[in-house]
């Protein structure tokens, strides 16, 4: 019971990462809110492992704002943030990706991190105490071509996390991240651009320990930077990778 009288939320909840997340800290102790732009997905995962449901669009500052408002009316505040909502953009030379594609990744990937630490910093600066988790991703660590404004955009992650770490340790805020290698969840068709058995093998030729990642690895790397036993751990990018980084 790790996170035991923690209240959190975790954005991305209906389905991959964002749910395993939530069931981990649940099972932790947690309070959770799981948030998603599908309100359905996240109301079901949350009925299922016992959290509240909540819709919340993290591209937009009025709908994470309303999120951090509901989340202090049915839980009594915010203890942690998880930023784990993202997209990604198919495969392609990086001048034929879309500019409405462009705009969304960013929209969705970093201005929800901008939106979610001007609703919650200021409950947690009250308190003097908090955590900030971003997901990030390898791709913000070793880019693939291809992959280009995605690889930026959690490149971008990996720099505000560290950013924000080191303005927020005198108000006894932390903030870290995950870098997950590509999970077997609904992004990895985007990622691969066909999800076949052949791109499948070749995209697991790149990881060391031969296989992708699942919510459970990313839950368990989670639930400990979250988690008091990483009080003195701030500003760090943590791999998640099987050595795919390496």
């Amino acid at each position: 019971m790790r996170l035991e009288g923690k209240t959190a939320i975790v954005t991305g909840a209906g389905s991959g990462f964002g749910a395993g997340i939530a069931h981990k800290f649940l099972t932790e102790g947690a309070q959770v809110m799981l948030a998603d732009i599908n309100y359905d997905a996240a109301r079901n995962v949350a009925e299922e492992y016992g959290g509240l449901g909540q819709k919340v669009d993290v591209a937009d500052g009025a709908s994470v704002q309303h999120m951090i408002d509901k989340a202090v009316e049915l839980m009594g505040g915010v203890d942690i943030l998880v930023n784990n909502a993202g997209v990604t953009h198919l495969p392609a030379p990086m001048e034929e990706v879309d500019e409405a594609d462009f705009d969304r990744v960013f929209a969705v990937n970093c201005k929800s991190v901008y939106y979610g630490a001007k609703a919650v910093l200021p409950l947690m600066k009250a308190r003097g105490k908090g955590v900030i988790l971003n997901v990030a991703s390898t791709a913000g660590v070793s880019p693939r071509p291809k992959l280009n404004w995605y690889n930026a955009s959690k490149g971008w992650m990996n720099t505000a996390t560290r950013a924000m770490a080191v303005e927020l340790a005198p108000h006894g805020i932390r903030v870290n991240a995950v870098n997950p290698v590509a999970g077997d969840t609904p992004l990895l068709a985007s990622f691969l651009g066909e999800d076949t058995p052949e791109m499948r093998a070749k995209f697991l030729s790149t990881i060391p320990m031969g296989r992708f990642s699942t919510p459970e690895d990313i839950a368990n790397a989670a639930c400990f930077l979250c988690s008091d036993e990483a009080d003195l751990v701030t500003g760090v990018c943590m791999e998640v990778d099987g050595g795919r980084c390496i």
